[in-house]
C-alpha cells in the first residue's frame, strides 16, 4: 500500500500530546462492516458506508474501497460515462494507476498518492478507466471514492476539477514516530490539506505500525469516521475492536484516539486507516443514482436535464467508433 511515505517519520512534524486529563476521546457509535459489490465495468469495490445511517456521515454521501486487486493483462476494467450533479467526488489512488476525463476537458491520470477532486455542481459527465498500458500488462489497483455533498446554496454552481497530487499531502507523525498521516484536505492540528472544499471536512489517510497509537485532535463541531483499508487494532479509550473492512461511526468529542495491534497479518505490516468527517449540512437530501440534491423535484429536473444534453456531452474524440 504505497500511496506516499517517507523514509524517515521523525523529520516530520509531530502532533501535540494531548492531556489525558481534559480530552473528550471520542466513543464509538456504530460499527458496520462493508459488504462487497461491484461498480461501473466490473470492478470490486466494497461498500464503506452501508448500513449507517445518512444523519450520522453528514456531509458525506457514499465511499467505495475499490479494491485491492491484482488484475492480469486484459483484466482492468473502469466506468463509462456518466453524469453527476449536486456533489463531489473525490477519487484517492492508493496503488495503481486510473485516467479521468469530463466533458468540461478537465481531467488527466493520477497514480499512487494523487487525489482526483471533481465538483460536479450543477452538472458534468466523466468518465474513469484505466490506462491502455495497464490494461495491456495488468498490475495492482486499489483507492476510494468518497461522495461529498454540497449545501443547498452550492448545488448548481459552476463545475470545477483539482488535480491533487500525492506530495502535495501535508504530512505528520506522531509523538513517538509510530505513524504516517496524509493529510488531503481540511485542518489536522493546525496542519492544511491542500484540498479545497465548499463544504468544511477533513480526509486523512494514517499508516499506523504495530502496537502504535495515535491521538488525533478533531474539531468538535465536525463528525468523525474511521474505516480500516487494512489491518487490525482498537477504536477509542475503551479499546473496541476494528479491523480491515469495518467503519466506526463516532460519538461526539475533541480527540480520535486509535491503536493497532502488536501483531498483524503476514501481508499486513501496518494499520492503514482512511479518516474522515466534517461539519454537518443539515438539509435534506434526495439521492438516486448519480444525483444528490434536496428535493425530489430536483432529482426529476437533474434526470430530465440529463437526458436533454444540458449536462455536457461526450467530447467527439471519446465516442465510440461506428461502421
Amino acid at each position: 500500500m504505497p500511496a506516499i511515505t517517507v523514509d524517515d517519520v521523525l523529520v516530520l512534524p509531530r502532533l501535540p500530546r494531548l492531556d489525558e486529563a481534559t480530552t473528550r476521546y471520542r466513543p464509538l457509535r456504530r460499527l458496520t462492516t462493508a459488504p462487497t459489490g461491484y461498480e461501473g465495468e466490473g470492478f470490486p469495490v466494497r461498500r464503506a458506508f452501508a448500513g449507517v445511517p445518512l444523519s450520522e456521515l453528514d456531509p458525506f454521501i457514499h465511499l467505495d474501497q475499490m479494491g485491492e486487486v491484482d488484475y492480469a493483462p486484459g483484466e482492468p476494467k473502469g466506468t463509462p460515462w456518466h453524469p453527476h450533479r449536486g456533489f463531489e467526488t473525490v477519487t484517492y489512488m492508493i496503488d495503481g494507476t486510473m485516467d479521468h476525463q469530463d466533458s468540461n476537458g478537465g481531467g488527466g491520470t493520477i497514480t499512487n498518492g494523487d487525489t482526483q477532486w471533481m465538483t460536479a455542481g450543477a452538472g458534468i459527465l466523466h468518465i474513469e478507466a484505466p490506462p491502455e498500458r495497464l490494461v495491456m500488462s495488468g498490475g495492482l489497483f486499489h483507492g476510494l471514492q468518497l461522495w461529498v455533498n454540497l449545501p443547498r446554496t452550492a448545488k448548481m454552481i459552476a463545475p470545477k476539477y483539482q488535480d491533487i497530487r500525492g506530495r502535495e499531502a501535508a504530512l505528520l507523525t506522531t509523538p513517538d514516530g509510530g505513524s504516517l498521516i496524509r493529510v488531503i484536505a481540511g485542518t489536522v492540528a493546525g496542519h492544511d490539506g491542500p484540498g479545497s472544499t465548499h463544504t468544511p471536512i477533513n480526509l486523512a489517510h494514517v499508516t499506523l505500525q504495530p502496537g502504535a497509537q495515535l491521538d488525533l485532535p478533531w474539531q468538535p463541531d465536525y463528525n468523525a469516521l474511521v474505516y480500516v483499508l487494512a489491518g487490525r487494532g482498537t477504536i477509542g479509550t475503551d479499546r473496541r475492536p476494528l479491523q480491515s473492512g469495518q467503519l466506526a461511526a463516532l460519538s461526539a468529542g475533541d480527540a480520535i484516539r486509535v491503536t493497532a495491534d502488536a501483531d498483524q497479518d503476514s501481508n499486513t505490516p501496518a494499520m492503514e486507516l482512511f479518516i474522515l468527517g466534517g461539519r454537518p449540512i443539515r438539509e435534506p437530501v434526495a439521492h438516486y443514482g448519480p444525483f444528490v440534491m434536496n428535493t425530489r423535484e430536483e432529482l426529476m429536473q437533474a434526470f430530465e436535464d440529463y437526458q436533454k444534453g444540458r449536462l455536457g456531452v461526450i467530447p467527439a474524440e471519446r465516442l465510440p467508433h461506428t461502421s
